[in-house]
Order: structure tokens, then C-alpha cells, then sequence
């Protein structure tokens, strides 16, 4: 087997997600240490026009599953597909983001294939020409290093973990159609609801405002979403006041949430519970404003703030509108 890199691209509704590039620019990364080659997988319906933006990622191929039984996402189509792509190219390692997505494809294809999967991954080693996956346990408490044994091995990358970046280089890309045999999908989607409400997608957002019981009741939402709004962030939640019904499972950041990594997360009215925290101590820079001195996010955030979030947080929207951020 060779010590090639394949990379799953996810697509919804045509657009390429951020995260696989980012996934798609790591392995290149990861190749110039082993001379490795890169295929990148698309599957979809009418996805030929992506090919041209992958190109500018420079994988050595472009291996395209085109057709309408993979308009919607199908877990046993997707599955079936993915799995006979990975066979034809025979790579050492399979990376995808770490997306809803691929929580519950990745596990199945690896299954499908006998081989063992990394999730969640927020480092790349690279030691004798073998990649090392590192990862978070128990909650983010402490971190391990996974070394593969087997021939093949899966990864998912956690999303803002690796920067996504064009390459240069001037090599020629490689383009394929692949028709992999018809899987029996058994349960198929007919219809899709897009979530409201949510201008940038949470997992993928460069900046993170979440609220916790520290805002005291749904109706302080607004107060939150204008500081976004200027800041061009996401609206996140603690898992209690998502409990509470103060705002849709879309928006919770934690263990039985998204995990995220921003640049900037600011952490409004929120505690600091130890599976909040397994989902955002990740994150670049972490404010934290709260009127309990004592409060645990304190030991993560990289400021604090220790105050009334219904004073602080208006005067720093008002002084960050005068910067023009948001325009």
C-alpha cells in the first residue's frame, strides 16, 4: 500500500466546506514530508464545476462521484461510494473535517474497510514518514498521541485547527469520474429544512459570541446577536439555557454540542462547565465576561472580564461600532 493521502471534500448545495479545505490543505502539507500523493473525493450531483476550485488546493487528483442518487446526503449511498473510491486508490490515510457529516460517514467506511479511525484531530505528526494523530480524551483533560499500526487509517480533522491555503504550485492536476456500483439505500431523503437564524455556520466561524444563564432569559438574545452582527461572529449557547428551550441544539457549544476552535470566542454569562469547555478551550483566544470572580471559565479564558455582561456587553458593541468592524 502506498503512503498516499486521500481526502473526503464535503459539499453542500454546491458550495465546497471551508473545513475540507482546510483538511485538503494539511495533507498536502503532510505529503512533502513523505512524497506522498493526494487524491481529493467529491460526491454530489452537478459537482463538475468544483473541480475548479480544488485545483488551486493542487491535489495530485480530482476523483469525482457525480450523480443524482447523491444529491442528498445518504448515509448507505455515501457509504457504499466513498468506500469503493478508497479501494480503487488504495491510500494509507483517509483525512475528512470533522463535521456532523463525518461523524456518522467516516465511522461506517472505516468499519466497512477494517480500519481504525482518529476523530477529532487537532494536531498532525509526522515522525519517520508516519503521521501521528493528536487528539483530546476525556473531555479535553489531557491529550493523546495515536500511532497507526494498521495499513490503513481514517482522520478527521477538527475545523479552524489548519489553516486552508491555495498553493502554487505549478503541477498538473489529475481529473477523474468515478461510478462506483449502486448502493441499496433503503432510507433516502426527500426534502431538506435549513436552520434559521444562523447567519455563519458555527463549527467554521472565525469568531464565536456565546451566551449561558448569565443572560437571564431568551429574550436577551437580541443583546448577543448585535454584538455579532458587528463583529461578523456566531451566536453560540451553554448547554443549559439549550436545556432551558432559550435557543435551538444548533447553537449549543460542548461535549453534547459542536466543538469549535475560533480565533475568538467570547463567553457571555457562562460558568464554565467541564463540557462547555471540552467544546471551545480549543479556541484561539478566549474572553470571558461574568460577574462571578470565582467562575471556572476564568482558568481558561485568555481575559477576563468580571462584571454585569448587561453592562459590559452593550459598551463594547457600542465602542466596536464606532470602529466600523461590521462594515
Amino acid at each position: 500500500m502506498s503512503q498516499n493521502i486521500l481526502v473526503f471534500i464535503e459539499q453542500r448545495a454546491g458550495q465546497i466546506r471551508k473545513s475540507s479545505l482546510e483538511a485538503l490543505s494539511e495533507a498536502r502539507r503532510q505529503a512533502k514530508t513523505t512524497s506522498s500523493q493526494i487524491q481529493a473525493v467529491v460526491i454530489g450531483a452537478n459537482i463538475k464545476p468544483l473541480a475548479a476550485q480544488l485545483h488551486k488546493y493542487k491535489p495530485n487528483k480530482i476523483v469525482l462521484i457525480d450523480g443524482e442518487a447523491y444529491a442528498n446526503y445518504s448515509t448507505e449511498g455515501y457509504t457504499q461510494a466513498l468506500a469503493e473510491a478508497i479501494k480503487k486508490e488504495n491510500p494509507a490515510y483517509v483525512f475528512a473535517a470533522h463535521t456532523s457529516m463525518a461523524k456518522d460517514l467516516m465511522p461506517r467506511v472505516a468499519t466497512r474497510l477494517d480500519a481504525p479511525l482518529a476523530s477529532d484531530v487537532v494536531e498532525l505528526k509526522n515522525e519517520a514518514g508516519k503521521i501521528l494523530a493528536v487528539r483530546p480524551m476525556y473531555s479535553g483533560k489531557v491529550y493523546g498521541t495515536v500511532e497507526f499500526t494498521s495499513p490503513q487509517a481514517f482522520l478527521t480533522l477538527r475545523p479552524n485547527r489548519f489553516e486552508a491555503s491555495e498553493s502554487t504550485n505549478g503541477g498538473d492536476v489529475a481529473q477523474e469520474d468515478f461510478a462506483p456500483a449502486q448502493a441499496n439505500i433503503r432510507a433516502k431523503v426527500v426534502e431538506t429544512h435549513a436552520a434559521t437564524g444562523q447567519k455563519i455556520e458555527l463549527s467554521e466561524a472565525p469568531i464565536i459570541v456565546s451566551g449561558g444563564r448569565g443572560i437571564k432569559g431568551p429574550e436577551n438574545w437580541a443583546m448577543l446577536q448585535e454584538l455579532c452582527d458587528v463583529l461578523g461572529a456566531a451566536l453560540g449557547a451553554s448547554r443549559a439555557v439549550v436545556d432551558a428551550g432559550w435557543i435551538d441544539h444548533g447553537h449549543q457549544v460542548g461535549q453534547t454540542g459542536k466543538t469549535v476552535s475560533p480565533q475568538l470566542y467570547i463567553a457571555c454569562g457562562i460558568s464554565g462547565a467541564i463540557q462547555h469547555l471540552a467544546g471551545m478551550s480549543s479556541s484561539k483566544v478566549i474572553v470571558a465576561i461574568n460577574k462571578d470572580a470565582d467562575a471556572p471559565i476564568f482558568k481558561s479564558a485568555t481575559y477576563g472580564l468580571v462584571g454585569d455582561v448587561f453592562e459590559i456587553v452593550p459598551k463594547v458593541t457600542e465602542e466596536l461600532r464606532k470602529l466600523n468592524l461590521g462594515s
